[in-house]
């Protein structure tokens, strides 16, 4: 397998990690990018290791997710009793181009860390010795202690699970609700609900239908308060499942509300002034709103490159940036 771009921050010319990479996402420590195990379906010795691995893992999800740690500059399975730093996520099933799915995650992830100046969960891709790619990405509510800090996702904190809210509780709910939530247990939640604004923008921007409930947390600081935590599972969803509607939850607002620019259009699809709108609902004023938008509405050439140099196939990179061209073009509608 050639690799000519760092499978964690994707800068050319480097054949694994870069160190600048390794400094953020290992500490320093020369982990390799290739993992000592094959994929779970290729070897059954190693099949049997995932799947006592995944009993103890405690995070929430539908995709399979594992628990790995560092040991001596090597990534592994964490054992009973041990506390896992990172997590690992194969390919899922039963979706369209599943095999590309990491690298999906992958350069979302970086897009809206290095273009948008989202905080996002530190992340790369690793390789499984049969050279399958799966993602990996760092705890952010494990402090180098190895203490565990509190972390609450809006499910939780909305108070929606299955058996009271029904198999969709995940989305039946608005980014309105969300924000309110944000309010009512964060401190300092006028930073915290722009910060949430940006990462509403970013989702309709690159198409993340998976933007539920469950995939927004907060996060216990050392001081004993509470934020926004930083963004994790963003993807093109588009790539992998057909689908409906342009959000992962019923809408932005909590009631009934569309521009005029969204009424007419054929589709339907929101337009800058619902984004205005929001911004304006949660509590964040104008001006301000039309600040946090103007990096959304430019077309980023930094978009374009670092998708060009992600682990997609030539297929997936086109059919990523038509999707980004054109949720750009509908979030520039007036």
């Amino acid at each position: 397998m050639e690799i000519k771009n760092c499978p964690g921050l994707l800068l050319e010319g480097f054949a694994g990690y870069s160190p600048l990479f390794l400094r953020r996402m290992f500490d320093g420590h020369k982990v390799s990018h290739i993992l000592p195990y094959n994929a779970p379906e290729v070897d059954e010795n190693d099949k049997k290791k995932f799947l006592q691995n995944r009993k103890r893992i405690s995070i929430s999800g539908m995709q399979e997710k594992y628990s790995v740690l560092i040991e001596k500059n090597s990534l592994r399975l964490t054992g009973e009793n041990e506390q896992g730093t990172y997590i690992l996520k194969p390919k899922p099933y039963g979706l369209y181009k599943t095999l590309m799915a990491p690298a999906n995650e992958h350069v979302t992830m970086q897009i809206a860390s290095q273009v948008y100046s989202i905080p996002a969960a530190e992340n790369g891709l690793v390789f499984f010795s049969n050279e399958e790619p799966a993602y990996l990405t760092k705890r952010f509510d494990i402090n180098q202690g190895g203490t565990k800090l509190g972390k609450e996702d809006f499910a939780s904190l909305a108070g929606k699970t299955e058996e009271n809210a029904g198999e969709n509780f995940r989305y039946d709910y608005s980014y309105e609700g969300i924000a309110e939530l944000i309010k009512e247990h964060v401190g300092a939640s006028k930073i915290e609900v722009e910060k949430f604004f940006n990462l509403v923008v970013f989702n309709f921007l690159f198409s993340n239908g998976d933007a539920h409930l469950k995939n927004f947390s907060i996060l216990e600081t050392v001081n004993g308060d509470y934020v926004l935590s930083p963004a994790y599972d963003l993807m093109d969803t588009r790539i992998h499942v057909e689908e409906e509607g342009f959000f992962a939850l019923t809408d932005l607002f909590k009631e009934w509300h569309w521009s005029n620019c969204r009424i007419k259009n054929p589709q339907h699809h929101p337009c800058l002034e619902d984004f205005i709108e929001f911004g304006k609902t949660i509590g964040i004023n104008e001006s301000r709103v039309n600040k946090l938008l103007e990096p959304f509405l430019k077309k980023q050439e930094e978009v374009g490159n670092l998708v060009n140099k992600s682990f997609l196939d030539d297929e997936t990179k086109k059919q990523y940036i038509s999707h980004y061209n054109e949720r750009l073009m509908m979030l520039n509608s007036r």
